[in-house]
């Protein structure tokens, strides 16, 4: 019989994808699994007896379960691999013996052939992965058969030009090495392509197709031109598949205690993979901007940071509150309508009001994630519904890992804030001035490097630029020097 405990966990779980790790009586990690619908998925083990004795004997030992939420079912499939090479869990090893992921081989041949393969041997072959996402190897696989085919034939290669080329070659799959129809430094080159793209290193990739593409235009080679635009449309459209970049990484042994004694610190329900932070900036109410920063496995996952223009208050204005207010509205707003992924924790920088404010935005979205709020001179923490702070030792690492967390949407606002006010300054101070146009603003931009220095010259120094008098020297250090007091 499932326990009470068991029973209100299977209730609460989504339907999303994501990593399920069950624990025994000691806390200790006795399985990791990935599903694509973790309720349906997790609940499948208690719905009813099994075939398998490991399996029944499973479900018997298993007396606390938690997830961890993930962008997609590929995320999922990496963040699985991950904790099962870390915790070396005994159930999985029971059931999933003899169960590898598979690994792309390039032959140690004179013209080598491209193999999938779960077993890596020294046999001087070229080895790829491996690849924990079956359907990202089979798409990689489609788009190598398409762009860079090799040889599929078993036999030796030797080059014989009074051999015709095989049905594969007129159907541009093979470049027809066996008919000696490509040297073998090109065939060589194709091979740097493959390895090139089953490494993820699209880039470099790309420019060395955007090369060969312009050396066929150059040639009147049209049709291959043709060909290698095709190339790297497909591979900058796979590029943009969303796989979290810090889940490229290991999680280190330390990080996953911080995230476990979180969870256990604030009573959440899941652990908080996933961490939001919001921060405010402005300078003396212009500008004002809310910021975003989140961390993956306790590491910055910078391509996930967002800043929004505060819209909702008078230039001039300062109201720390409304602009938190409207920062995390529109934060979420855009994870509820794009269906993204939504954090297992957000962290506020300030204290209880700045917390209050946003704990609205989220219930006027109907929208619940646990909140925190981090006061940054008495470093305490503000949870909504309680009424005293939690206060930690300085040296706690549960406190350190939201400093920094706090110490970097700091940094990410006020260097946002920065960039904005100099781009202003830089581009719109000039474009104000009656008599310069946006050729001549660009022309002193260049020729003396910012707005700040051309300020610093004097009237003779600022007339010696190409089209600039006297006169209009002293009216644009006129206006500048007084702007800038």
């Amino acid at each position: 019989m499932t326990s009470p405990k068991i029973n209100a966990i299977l209730k609460n779980l989504p339907e999303l994808p994501g990593v399920y790790i069950m624990r025994d009586e000691q806390g200790n990690v006795i399985y990791v699994g990935k599903a694509k619908k973790l309720k349906r998925r997790v609940s499948s083990y208690f719905r009813h007896s099994h075939a398998s004795a490991r399996l029944n004997k499973l479900v018997e030992t298993v007396k606390d379960i938690s997830i961890i939420r993930t962008e997609s079912e590929a995320e999922a499939l990496i963040v699985e691999a991950k904790l099962i090479r870390r915790y070396s869990p005994f159930f999985n090893i029971e059931l999933k013996m003899g169960d590898h992921y598979p690994y792309i081989k390039i032959t140690n041949e004179d013209y080598p052939k491209i193999e999938i393969t779960r077993h890596k041997i020294n046999d001087g072959s070229n080895y790829l992965g491996p690849f924990v996402d079956a359907g990202n190897i089979k798409n990689l696989m489609r788009l190598t058969e398409r762009y860079f085919p090799l040889r599929k034939c078993k036999a030796q290669i030797k080059p014989d030009t009074n051999k015709r080329p095989c049905i594969e070659y007129n159907l541009g799959r093979s470049l027809g090495a066996c008919a000696g129809l490509c040297s073998q430094d090109e065939y060589k080159e194709r091979v740097k392509d493959i390895i090139l793209l089953f490494s993820g290193n699209y880039p470099e990739l790309v420019e060395r197709l955007r090369s060969k593409m312009n050396a066929a235009a150059k040639n009147l080679k049209f049709e291959d031109a043709a060909h290698y635009r095709d190339a790297i449309k497909a591979i900058w459209k796979l590029s943009r598949q969303k796989i979290s970049s810090a889940l490229q990484e290991d999680l280190d042994n330390e990080t996953w205690n911080v995230l476990n004694n979180i969870q256990k610190l604030l009573k959440l329900k899941l652990l908080p993979w996933r961490i939001d932070a919001f921060d405010i900036s402005h300078t003396s109410g212009h500008d004002t901007y809310g910021c975003c920063i989140v961390f993956e496995q306790g590491r910055p996952a910078k391509n996930l940071y967002r800043r929004f223009k505060i819209r909702s208050l008078a230039e001039g204005e300062i109201n720390d509150f409304a602009a938190m207010y409207e920062t995390v509205t529109r934060r979420y707003k855009r994870i509820i309508e794009n269906s993204d992924p939504a954090p297992q924790l957000a962290l506020i920088d300030g204290g209880i009001i700045q917390l209050e404010y946003a704990q609205k935005a989220l219930n006027d979205l109907n929208f619940q994630i646990p909140l925190i709020a981090l006061a940054e001179r008495e470093e305490i923490l503000f949870v909504p519904d309680q009424k005293e702070p939690i206060t930690l030792e300085r040296s706690d690492p549960v406190l350190q890992m939201f400093q920094r967390l706090r110490d970097e949407v700091h940094r990410y606002a006020i260097t946002t804030h920065k960039h904005k006010r100099e781009s202003k300054f830089k581009y719109s101070l000039l474009n104000e001035i009656p008599g310069i146009g946006r050729k001549r603003v660009t022309e002193l931009l260049i020729k003396f490097g910012s707005v700040q220095k051309i300020a610093e010259l004097t009237p003779e120094e600022l007339a010696k630029a190409d089209g600039i008098g006297i006169t209009l020297a002293q009216k644009i250090l006129a206006a500048l020097n007084n702007r800038e007091s």
